[in-house]
């Protein structure tokens, strides 16, 4: 069976390739770069979902790669608005050139992905059986075929396999516009990240500062709509290459942190950059054995929306559905036909229903112009009742970043869930569904393996379908009392018999389940169902709705 062919190596491609070797496939990345991770001011936020994933897939390094946000403030002038303690929803915030170079290290590591870089791709060509690509080394101009079983397209806004497969990527070239540095500084707030709505200095219309690891900080004005200035000279001098040192940057620099120190404090300012923020989505994310994910498939990132960590998302929906397309060559079951079309149903359908909550928040959140600004300014209470919407952008949390509710959800449209209104003040505005609902993100509880050994559910996603048994009372008796009976045995059985690998997990509770509730959970974490008690019928029907219907006779996969 040939390797599946990733082209683009940044986060996603490399956490593509690295969740697709957790399911034991090969695979191959094709890089038009280099192989070198260049520094500059962008960055992501991860939540602990995220945090949870990239830990699986063997990426170790965030607790010195990142900084954790204990606190989050919004300002408006000089009033506090908002401010949320981080303790029990833990943000991390590193730059993304150091998330590349760890997911980089882990493919380094792993046999079963091979790395080429300095490889552009300029023609695909795809059959009943796999993939064929050719590509152009960008240096010596030499061509090379590739065969694939199936082909991922993980290479950013100005994808060229989305150009191949002639798919359109419509949507607004400038929803939101910000000018972007990294700066060393000291601030008054350590461990807050703060936005700043009409600032008492004058200039800005929002100001933001989040912090990094190693004393830096990365600073954000929102900007007028329109065309980004021309770009100033480089300073010959700065840390990183490409820093923008303009006169009206340098401005903006003083006189926002001035106003938040007081004075004007020693800064290194070490790289900036003026970006527009698109909001698009790819017309179609599958042509029969080609995908796209990531910057490929859509734009966001108005309101503090994370674009990356929805194509991590991208990278654990489909990789572990191009696993049991991939193996089914190796003598097991089937999958259903509607496997792979899964993929796009979930994953257009989530980051679509995050685009229409954008445009719906849009005009709650950003400042009307002229007699009108000063009319909703009169409006008391009207920028605090809608802060909480803000939050959940920069933290990853509700309609803007949390995990979303796939087909299952009460709506019947993907990633959309109803909203919970009537949110305390002082809380981040979230859509919550029950933990037992299908189609959720499941909670991190502790788990206990087969084998005796504690562990929490998180952990063991990403290598195959998870059966979990409610079982109160494990944690106070010895595992090797239990693990031989009751519904042990017999619930091992029916995972044997299964048509996905599915591994058997007990725990003491699970909110809203009662006892001997089993759970069906699929490898990227999210709920197929549930039965109550060991059904081997019921849990086949829920497997088979899981891999895309009953076994398929005819493979069609292709």
């Amino acid at each position: 069976m040939d390797p599946v062919i990733v082209v683009g190596a940044g986060p996603v491609g490399l956490a593509l390739a690295l969740a697709l070797a957790r399911h034991e496939v090969p695979s191959i990345v094709l890089d038009e770069g280099a192989g070198v991770c260049p520094e500059g001011p962008r960055t992501v936020v991860l939540g602990d979902d995220s945090t949870t994933l990239l830990t699986r897939l063997g990426y170790t390094r965030a607790a010195s790669d990142a900084a954790r946000w204990d606190t989050f403030g919004i300002w408006r002038r000089r009033s506090e608005v908002l401010r949320l303690a981080l303790d029990e929803t833990p943000v991390l915030h590193l730059p993304q050139h150091r998330l590349q170079r760890g997911l980089r290290d882990a493919v380094t590591a792993t046999p079963l992905i091979q790395l080429s870089p300095l490889s552009r791709v300029i023609e695909l060509d795809q059959d009943r059986d796999g993939v064929s690509v050719r590509t152009q080394h960008t240096q010596d101009g030499t061509h090379t075929w590739w065969r694939g079983s199936h082909l991922v397209g993980c290479d950013g806004a100005r994808s060229g396999v989305r150009r191949l497969l002639k798919i359109r990527f419509p949507g607004r070239p400038a929803v939101d516009r910000h000018a972007v540095a990294t700066v060393r500084v000291d601030l008054p707030f350590p461990g807050e990240a703060r936005i700043h709505r009409e600032p008492p200095w004058r200039g800005d219309r929002e100001a933001a500062a989040r912090p990094l690891p190693d004393g830096l900080w990365r600073l954000d004005w929102r900007l007028p709509p329109g065309r980004p200035a021309p770009t100033a000279p480089v300073d010959p001098h700065a840390t990183w290459p490409g820093i923008v040192t303009g006169d009206t940057l340098l401005t903006r620099v003083n006189s926002t942190l001035t106003g938040w120190c007081g004075e004007l404090p020693k800064y290194e300012l070490l790289a900036a950059a003026d970006h527009t923020y698109q909001q698009r989505l790819a017309a179609r994310f599958r042509v029969g054995r080609c995908f796209l994910a990531g910057d490929a498939a859509h734009l966001h990132g108005a309101l503090g929306m994370q674009n990356l960590v929805d194509g991590l998302r991208d990278a654990d929906n489909l990789s572990w559905r191009l696993a049991l397309a991939w193996h089914l060559h190796s003598g097991g079951p089937q999958p259903g036909g509607s496997l792979l079309d899964g993929y796009e149903a979930e994953r257009r359908g989530a980051v679509g229903a995050r685009l229409r909550a954008v445009d719906q928040a849009m005009p709650l959140l950003r400042p009307l112009r002229g007699w009108q600004q000063t009319r909703r300014s009169l409006l008391t209470g009207s920028f605090r009742k809608h802060a909480p919407l803000l939050a959940d952008g920069q933290l990853g949390t509700g309609r803007f970043g949390g995990a979303p509710a796939y087909p299952a959800a009460p709506s019947g449209v993907p990633g959309r869930v109803p909203v919970q209104r009537g949110a305390r003040r002082g809380t981040a505005l979230t859509e919550r569904l029950p933990a037992t609902a299908p189609g959720v993100l499941v909670p991190d509880v502790p788990v206990v393996t087969m084998e005796g050994s504690a562990d929490f559910l998180r952990a063991r996603l990403g290598a195959g379908f998870l059966l979990l048994l409610v079982a109160p009372g494990t944690a106070v008796w010895s595992s090797q009392h239990w693990l031989s009976a009751g519904l042990m045995p017999q619930l091992a059985e029916v995972a044997a018999a299964l048509p996905v690998p599915a591994e058997v997990l007990v725990t003491e509770r699970y909110p809203g389940a009662e006892p001997h509730t089993v759970l069906l959970v699929r490898p990227d974490g999210h709920l197929v169902g549930t039965t109550h008690g060991c059904h081997a019928e019921d849990l086949q029907t829920l497997a088979d709705r899981a891999r895309g219907g009953p076994a398929s006779l005819t493979g069609a996969e292709s």
